[in-house]
Formats: structure tokens, C-alpha cells, sequence
């Protein structure tokens, strides 16, 4: 089975989180082809304000002038990529390390003037992904993308996921994140919504910030490339013990985003 796996920033910060979750996707990956793709958000915070860089957010998304931008490829498509590579190899995994810039695994173009180098996915090629997990090695992907001129964007992580997973036919994506997955307008939290439930999320206002960013970008994978799209998208808790196992051998847990709904 094919298996796009998203690490959330904040799940890395821990080297006990960190471990953990490499020996299970690590373990994972014997049986299953697996590729991940990193963001390092929090990670990129501590970069610019150590380097008395200032932030600047529109509509929730970091301003990227070439100063910062400089700082997304040290940070992660460098430090944070180099140091999970590392905690995956001692996992026992053969990981390498990637960005979207490699190969033309994650094309980009503008995504608004406002934002500066911010950049949103327009085509993945994952013929380097592919080749390496048949070799057996386990891609660890940085949410940079660029261009076939030679510019560079910062990508958001959910996005640069839901591209590359449909341009990979995974069979599932699976978000790992510090939620435990998507509540309804009741707070409860969902265990499967179908996409016309999570649009009806969106449009109410009841999905918002980070967690829509998240649907969004799920909802991109599901009918992304036609029938080669993400077959479900699985939102769970990344701090959970076992959760990679837990969510692949299908135990319900978290939020799992389809299609549409079941029949019969």
C-alpha cells in the first residue's frame, strides 16, 4: 500500500516525539511504501526571531521576503530535514532526505504579490520518490517547491502533502498532527466526514485557522489527478503511542475524509 505520511513542526521538536514516530513509520515501511513530507513551522520561528527577523502573517500565512526565504532553506530543507533524516536512520529506516525542489517533486508558482515567495503546488513529479522507495530507501520531503526557472517558494506543508500524495496515488495521507482530529459544530470529534461534510465545516465557519488549511488541502488530495487522487485522508493524533500501526492496520482513530460515503 501506498502511504503519504505529513510531520507537523511540532511534532518534532521532541526527540522523544520525534523517535518515536520514526521507528513507527520506520516499522511501517517493511511492509508498506511509504514517503514523508515535513513541514518545521515553529522550528522557522525560532530561526527568524534568533536572527531578530521579524514575522509578518496575512490571512495566516507567513510573509516571505528573500530574508525569510533564505531562512525556509536553512531551516527546512536543512537543519530539520538533516536532523530527522538522522533520527530515521537510527530507526533502522534507509531514509533521504529531499525538497520539492528535487527533481520536480513539487512544482510551485506565486501564491498572492502580498505574500512574497509564498508559493502554492501546481504539478508534482514523483518519479524520484517512486524510484527510491522501490530501492528500498524511505524519502524524507521539505515543504520547498520551485519552479523550471529556477525560483524557490515556501509551500505550505499540508499543501505540499496533498500534492504530492495524489501525484503518487497513495492510497492514504495521513496527517500527523497535536489534535486528536476534526470536531463537528458539536465539538465532538468526527470520525469520518465525507467532502461535501467538510466543505459544509468550512463554509459555517466551524473548521477555521489551522484545522481548515488542513481540510482544505485533504480535499485537494481526494480530486487531485482524477482517479489517481488520494483514496481517503486520515487526520489523527501525531502524539498518540503506536498511532502509525493503529491508523494502517485500520482502527478507527482521529478523522478519516472521503469521497463521499459509503454505499449500501
Amino acid at each position: 500500500m501506498k502511504i503519504l505520511i505529513k510531520l507537523g513542526g511540532s511534532l518534532l521538536e521532541s526527540d522523544e516525539s520525534r523517535t518515536r514516530l520514526a521507528r513507527e513509520i520506520a516499522a511501517a515501511a517493511r511492509d508498506h511504501q511509504i514517503a514523508v513530507v515535513h513541514g518545521g513551522g515553529k522550528q522557522m520561528t525560532q530561526y527568524l526571531t534568533a536572527h531578530g527577523i521579524e514575522s509578518r502573517f496575512v490571512n495566516g500565512q507567513r510573509v516571505t521576503t528573500p530574508e525569510v526565504l533564505d531562512a525556509v532553506l536553512k531551516v527546512f530543507a536543512g537543519s530539520v530535514n538533516a536532523q530527522l533524516v538522522s533520527t530515521f536512520r537510527a530507526a533502522g529506516a534507509n531514509p533521504v532526505g529531499l525538497s520539492g525542489l528535487d527533481a520536480g517533486v513539487l512544482d510551485a508558482e506565486p501564491l498572492d504579490p502580498a505574500l512574497g515567495h509564498v508559493g502554492k503546488p501546481v504539478h508534482s513529479d514523483t518519479r524520484l520518490v517512486e524510484v527510491l522507495i522501490a530501492g528500498g530507501y524511505l524519502p524524507v520531503i521539505a515543504c520547498v517547491g520551485g519552479d523550471a526557472r529556477g525560483a524557490t517558494y515556501n509551500v505550505n506543508g499540508d499543501q505540499a502533502a496533498s500534492a504530492i500524495g495524489a501525484a503518487f496515488g497513495a492510497h492514504k495521507l495521513l496527517f500527523l498532527t497535536d489534535v486528536d482530529g476534526v470536531r463537528g459544530a458539536d465539538g465532538v470529534i468526527a470520525a469520518t466526514l465525507t467532502a461535501a461534510e467538510v466543505e459544509e465545516l468550512i463554509s459555517s465557519g466551524v473548521a477555521s485557522g489551522g484545522m481548515r488549511a488542513k481540510l482544505d488541502a485533504a480535499i485537494a488530495a481526494l480530486h487531485s489527478n482524477g482517479a489517481r487522487g488520494v483514496a481517503e485522508v486520515i487526520i489523527a493524533p501525531g502524539a498518540r503511542e503506536g498511532i502509525v500501526a493503529t491508523v494502517l492496520g485500520g482502527n478507527a482513530i482521529g478523522t478519516r475524509v472521503v469521497r463521499a460515503a459509503a454505499k449500501g
